[in-house]
């Protein structure tokens, strides 16, 4: 993989960024992936020249799993070849009452804890999970500013959110000279556009570097799943121990008239190129116009990370690319339904 600038920060990250949420995850009392294979996956991710890497304090069972074991990989390398991201909001101890949100107690006890499990004094970039009702954004932003001047971080992230708070966030840092968000981590795919069109449109003009998660749609856009009935969306034929055929939200988040659509041509497109449905969904990512885009993927096998990996080196026709964008319409220019 080449690298790329993340963004308007001096910062080059691969051009691919490896998600780590399934380390340690337990799906149904099942191990996702455990320690063994999750230095097997980050061993292939740097092999193929990738440096970025995605966490959170809650992603594995129980909370901070992940991190430990990119920790305990990182312990046999050089720290300062990697890109480190992790992630702050969601509830990380039940029983205490300041243990959730981006208020400054939790966003300080967590900082610690983060870093410790990483084996590393310092995060690249530190994430707010999502929006804090509770909190104002302004004692999240003072906090976080603070973390930036004590050199435990180098660059804000912000993942899901409206594009009004995005907006008010950046705002906020401006007038009172915080450091502001640079990378921002929204759910966002071929399928999936205008739902967040304002939100992209504010990373263009703040040039903001976009980290999509979920941007194989789940695993549906790489095309192993099959329409059942041509008159229900939502029928799909799944291989067994796929994501949709033990997660309900696969469904709710996923199948939808306009994703059948846009799988259609992205396996056409792919037909053209010789290559495979996710890497043509990855590449259409990665060649997105308006801001610098760094999907995140996560595999669960290495022979899925390389197939993910070949995308950097697909070349996708500007007709190509279009035409998967185009196929989120009808005929009349009004786009499918979910």
């Amino acid at each position: 993989m080449d690298d790329r600038r993340l963004g308007s920060t001096g910062t080059r990250v691969s051009e691919l960024c490896f998600g780590t949420w399934r380390f340690g995850r337990q799906t149904g009392g099942v191990l996702e992936t455990d320690e063994r294979q999750a230095h097997e996956l980050l061993d292939a991710f740097a092999d193929h020249g990738g440096n970025f890497i995605d966490t959170a304090n809650v992603y594995g069972d129980p909370n901070g799993t992940s991190e430990s074991y990119i920790g305990s990989w990182l312990a046999e390398r050089d720290r300062s070849e990697y890109v480190l991201a992790s992630k702050v909001y969601f509830g990380f101890d039940d029983d205490n009452p300041n243990g959730s949100g981006l208020s400054r107690t939790h966003v300080r006890n967590q900082i610690d804890g983060t870093l410790d499990r990483l084996g590393t004094d310092y995060l690249d970039i530190y994430y707010i999970h999502r929006w804090d009702e509770e909190t104002p954004i302004e004692e999240t932003l003072a906090t976080l500013d603070r973390l930036v001047d004590d050199g435990k971080v180098n660059y804000l992230g912000a993942s899901t959110m409206a594009a009004w708070q995005l907006t008010k966030a950046l705002w906020q840092s401006d007038v009172n000279d915080y450091e502001r968000f640079e990378v921002t981590q929204p759910l966002f795919h071929a399928g999936y556009y205008e739902d967040v069109e304002e939100y992209l449109s504010v990373a263009a003009d703040q040039e903001l570097a976009v980290c999509p998660y979920s941007p194989l749609a789940g695993g549906f856009l790489t095309g192993k799943y099959s329409r059942a009935d041509p008159d229900d969306p939502k029928s799909v034929r799944a291989p067994d121990g796929s994501r949709a055929s033990f997660d309900e939200r696969f469904e709710r988040f996923y199948l939808s008239e306009r994703g059948w659509k846009v799988l259609d041509e992205v396996r056409t497109v792919a037909d053209e190129l010789d290559a495979t449905p996710a890497q043509v969904a990855l590449r259409w990512l990665m060649d997105q116009r308006g801001f610098t885009c760094v999907p995140i993927v996560g595999a669960r096998t290495v022979g899925q990370l390389e197939e993910n990996v070949g995308a950097a080196e697909l070349s996708m026709s500007r007709e190509q690319h279009d035409r998967i964008t185009d196929a989120r319409y009808d005929e009349s220019g009004r786009r499918w339904g979910h």
